[in-house]
C-alpha cells in the first residue's frame, strides 16, 4: 500500500529550522552540564519560566485535539470527524513529547529525573502529573505504531497494537483529562499568590474544559495550515461542524467564569483598572467572547477564513489564559522580576521547531491527511483498528 522510499522536502525554511534545531541542541547540552543559571533568568522568586508557561502548560493544552478528537470520534461515533482524526493524533502526540523535553529542561538536577518513577509521592498533585503525562505520552506513542507499522511492514507487531486499541483508547481519554484538571491544581495552593481573577477553586474544571474546547480549534488551524502548504482543500465541512462543540462548550465556561467571580465576591476587580483586571478583560473578550459571536453568526462559521481566524482567537486564548496565570498572575505576589533569557527563547523556538520538521516528516512518509478522493467523505481509509 506504501513505497518504502522516505522522503523529505528540503527548503530554505526548512534549513532555517534545522539550524535552529542545532542551536537549541546546543544550548541545551550547555545547561545541563553548567546548569539553570547559565543559561536562563529564572531565580528564588521566579522558578518556573518559559519553558514551564509556555512549552508545558501550553504545549499540552495546545496538544488536546488528540484526546478530545478521540473522544468525538470513537466514543461518540461521529464518523464525519475520521478525515481530521490522525493529524489531530499527530499533533497530540508531538505536543507532549515537546512537553516532556521541557519538563526535562526545567528540573534543577535533571540526572534526578528517574527518581518519580521509583519514588513515589502519593499526596503530591506535580507526582500525578508526572505520571499521567509519561503515562499518556506512552500510549500516544502506542497508538502511533498502528500508523507506522502500515509502512513499516512488522504484521505481528500491528496485530497486537489493534487487539490493544481499545483499552488504549480508554486511557487515552481518561489520562490527558486526569493531568489537565491537575495541572490547575498546581495553582489552588496559591491561594495567596495567584490574583483572584483567576484563583479559583474551579480551576482544574477551567484548564480541563479550556483544554477540551481548544481541541477542535487546534485541529481547524492545523488542518487548514497543512492543506495551504500540501496543496489540498481544507476540510471546510468539518470544520464548520466542530465550531458547534466549541462554541456551545466555550459558552458554558464563560457563564461558570462568571458565576465562580460572582460567588466569590471579586466580579468588580475585573473592572478596577489594574494591569491584572485590564489583561483578564482581553482574555475574557476577545478570546473568549470575540470567537462565541464568530461561531454564532452563520456568515461567518460558513466562511474558511471566519472559522480559521474565531478558531485562531480560541488557541491564542488558551495560550493567553495559561501566561497569565503563569506570570501576569503571579508577578505582584511573587516580587522580584523575570524575563526569559535569549537561550531560554532560542532552545523554546529550536524545541517547536523540532516540533515543525517532525510534522512535516511524518505526513510526507506516512498516512496522516486523509487522500483527496475521499476529502469529504466519512468513507475514509483509516480502518476501524485506528484510535486518536
Amino acid at each position: 500500500m506504501y513505497g518504502r522510499n522516505w522522503s523529505f522536502r528540503i527548503t530554505w525554511f526548512r534549513i532555517l529550522m534545522i539550524i535552529m534545531v542545532l542551536i537549541a541542541v546546543a544550548a541545551a547540552l550547555y545547561r545541563f552540564i553548567f546548569g539553570l543559571g547559565a543559561v536562563t533568568n529564572l531565580n528564588d522568586q521566579w522558578p518556573w519560566g518559559l519553558w514551564i508557561g509556555f512549552d508545558l502548560l501550553c504545549g499540552i493544552a495546545l496538544a488536546g485535539g488528540g484526546f478530545s478528537t478521540a473522544l468525538v470520534v470513537h466514543v461518540l461515533h461521529r464518523d464525519k470527524y475520521l478525515p481530521i482524526a490522525r493529524a489531530a493524533l499527530l499533533t497530540s502526540l508531538l505536543g507532549y513529547i515537546i512537553s516532556m523535553v521541557s519538563l526535562f529542561l526545567d528540573i534543577g538536577r535533571w540526572f534526578n529525573f528517574w527518581r518519580p518513577f521509583f519514588y513515589w509521592g502519593f499526596h503530591s498533585v506535580l507526582f500525578e502529573v508526572f505520571w499521567c503525562i509519561s503515562l499518556y505520552t506512552t500510549i500516544q506513542v502506542l497508538e502511533f505504531g498502528d500508523i507506522f507499522f502500515e509502512k513499516v511492514k512488522f504484521p505481528a507487531l500491528k496485530k497486537i497494537l489493534g487487539y490493544m486499541m481499545t483499552p488504549l483508547l480508554i486511557l487515552g481519554i481518561v489520562l490527558p483529562s486526569l493531568h489537565q484538571s491537575s495541572l490547575g491544581s498546581l495553582y489552588i495552593v496559591a491561594i495567596d499568590k495567584l490574583y483572584p481573577l483567576w484563583w479559583s477553586m474551579l480551576i482544574p474544571f477551567f484548564f480541563v474544559w479550556s483544554a477540551f474546547f481548544l481541541g477542535p480549534a487546534m485541529v481547524t488551524v492545523e488542518g487548514t495550515l497543512a492543506s495551504r502548504a500540501y496543496g489540498r482543500q481544507p476540510e471546510l465541512p468539518v470544520f464548520q461542524s466542530m465550531t458547534k462543540l466549541t462554541m456551545w462548550m466555550m459558552i458554558i465556561y464563560f457563564i461558570v467564569k462568571m458565576i465562580d467571580l460572582n460567588y466569590r465576591g471579586v466580579f468588580g476587580m475585573a473592572f478596577n483598572g489594574s494591569y491584572e483586571s485590564n489583561m483578564f478583560l482581553i482574555e475574557m473578550i476577545v478570546f473568549v467572547l470575540l470567537p462565541i459571536f464568530m461561531y454564532a453568526i452563520p456568515s461567518i462559521r460558513t466562511k474558511l477564513w471566519g472559522v480559521v481566524t474565531a478558531s485562531l482567537l480560541v488557541v491564542v486564548g488558551v495560550v493567553f489564559n495559561r501566561m497569565n496565570v503563569v506570570f501576569t498572575g503571579m508577578a505582584k505576589s511573587v516580587g522580584g522580576s523575570y524575563f526569559p533569557s535569549i537561550w531560554e527563547f532560542l532552545i523554546t523556538i529550536g524545541m517547536w521547531s523540532a516540533l515543525a520538521l517532525a510534522y512535516l516528516f511524518i505526513v510526507e512518509n506516512f498516512s496522516i491527511l486523509p487522500k483527496e478522493e475521499h476529502t469529504h467523505s466519512t468513507h475514509t481509509s483509516y480502518g476501524p483498528s485506528f484510535h486518536a
